[in-house]
């Protein structure tokens, strides 16, 4: 009899890498800052952050994900912040039929050995740097649900002041989780100042909760819209910089006056 259990993926396949997910603690007032009237903020002033290599669209993709603990509608989950991916085909797609809010970033994620390293660049400016060290395994819980918020909307042709061709509506992202390998990290974090990816400013870094290497699957995963916003009391939190759901003035980082 052969006890001998065969890998999830062929050795050196993406669909088989760990994410780096990275917890942080800022300030609660900075996240409700963020938030767009509709929201309400979770229980904790936690920035998740998930550094990834998986496949999309027959090729890798590799991705940096910005959460925040926020409910809706009386359901709990995270508001995401932006998703930094270096593959041009899925950002404009993604954004017109989800409302995803991808953005171009160009990313380095990589283990050798024990050593694990992350740094994640857009517009010239590398704004998040990881180094640490694989220490120990994590026992896996039980499979988990999970909410993920997005907005989708659309402003007016010509930019018409506080109107919309399509107005502001929540999507929410509705996963099943299965968590099959967790490895602790020790290591540092880095955020350096960036207009492009207000982190510092907007989400300075208080404490470092926890690093983990974790493999997992969604076993289910569902896309739908959630509700409405207010579209007037939305309008402040419409321009953003890019994709992403940090503020912005026409596109780009606000101004300083």
């Amino acid at each position: 009899m052969n006890d001998v259990t065969s890998p999830t993926s062929k050795p050196g396949e993406i669909a088989g890498w760990p994410k780096l997910q990275i917890v942080y603690r800022s300030d609660a007032d900075r996240i409700a800052d963020l938030l767009p009237p509709g929201f309400t903020a979770g229980p904790n002033p936690f920035v998740h952050i998930n550094i990834y290599n998986v496949p999309v669209l027959g090729e890798p993709e590799y991705g940096v994900s910005t959460k925040i603990e926020a409910s809706y509608d009386g359901m709990a989950g995270y508001y995401t912040l932006g998703l930094g991916i270096d593959q041009e085909a899925a950002i404009f797609i993604s954004q017109e039929l989800n409302g995803q809010p991808k953005f171009p970033c160009a990313i380095t994620f990589f283990r050798l050995g024990d050593h694990v390293e992350a740094r994640c660049t857009h517009q010239g400016y590398t704004f998040l740097e990881y180094r640490g060290e694989a220490k120990a395994t994590v026992a896996p819980g039980a499979d988990y649900a999970e909410n993920e918020w997005w907005i989708k909307s659309s402003r007016a042709v010509g930019g018409v002041e506080k109107s919309y061709d399509f107005a502001p509506h929540v999507v929410r992202v509705a996963t099943t989780n299965r968590v099959s390998h967790i490895e602790a990290v020790d290591g540092d974090l880095l955020l350096r100042d960036s207009p492009w990816d207000p982190y510092t400013d907007l989400l300075p870094l208080r404490e470092l909760l926890s690093t983990q290497l974790v493999t997992q699957t969604q076993p289910s995963r569902s896309i739908t819209l959630a509700g409405p916003l207010d579209p007037l009391a939305f309008w402040p939190y419409a321009d953003t910089i890019g994709g992403s759901r940090w503020p912005g003035e026409r596109g780009g980082p606000r101004r300083t006056r």
